[in-house]
């Protein structure tokens, strides 16, 4: 079934616009991870190296916060040319810096300073498919027997509410064919996690802003 494109001002939307949410925050998160040519993307194990989570306000849809952390990896630390290539995560920044055990308590301290962990606050993982939350983060847990936060097994796979938006099932989604449906000029760079964020939390307004209810995707 053929979906028709739908340009959305974002830039120009103002507080109130979208409808009331069940949550009072998304946070937009898009893990980068090890990868090589050969292994089509996926050594093994695979290891994240970019941490990015953005803290949206779901009632005015701005960035309230931004976590950010490259991270060394411990089996394969020298990160292959292939990587480098499709992320643009070279050497040298990842290179002194801490390893996943140490970002993933860096995180919850972020999520704790702003006020995620509260009892009354509501706020829900918003991503672009279901693998950095299905996938690479439990098994970086499993490798590294670290205890997965409870907060991370809930989340929306935005492309299950872009469907819902546009009135037709998108096997095939991605963030730059949601970005052109949209008409939302790609920020930075593809691949980069901290610029897949900013770019993801555009689409996911551009989805409110139309009317729609951001859910969990995974329950």
């Amino acid at each position: 079934m053929a979906c028709s494109s739908a340009s959305v001002d974002v830039s120009e939307a103002r507080s109130g616009e979208g409808v009331p949410q069940c949550y009072d925050y998304f946070l937009v998160l898009d893990f980068e991870a090890t990868c090589d040519e050969q292994g089509h993307r996926r050594p093994k194990p695979q290891e994240i190296i970019e941490f990015p989570c953005l803290k949206v306000n779901s009632r005015t849809l701005e960035v309230e916060s931004v976590f950010h952390q490259y991270v060394l990896p411990d089996v394969r630390p020298q990160l292959t040319g292939f990587c480098t290539k499709l992320t643009g995560i070279t050497q040298e920044m990842v290179d002194g810096k801490p390893h996943f055990p140490e970002v993933l308590q860096e995180f919850d301290v972020w999520m704790n300073t702003n006020g995620l962990l509260e009892p009354s606050t509501k706020s829900l993982f918003v991503t672009c498919g279901d693998w950095d939350l299905k996938t690479i983060l439990p098994s970086e847990c499993q490798r590294l027997k670290l205890n997965r936060p409870d907060y991370f097994t809930k989340w929306c796979n935005l492309k299950t509410p872009f469907s819902l938006s546009v009135g037709c099932f998108h096997r095939n989604a991605s963030m730059v064919s949601m970005l052109e449906h949209f008409d939302i000029p790609l920020e930075g760079r593809h691949h980069s996690g901290i610029d897949d964020c900013r770019n993801i939390a555009k689409i996911l307004r551009a989805i409110v802003l139309k009317g729609n209810t951001i859910r969990s995707t995974n329950v």
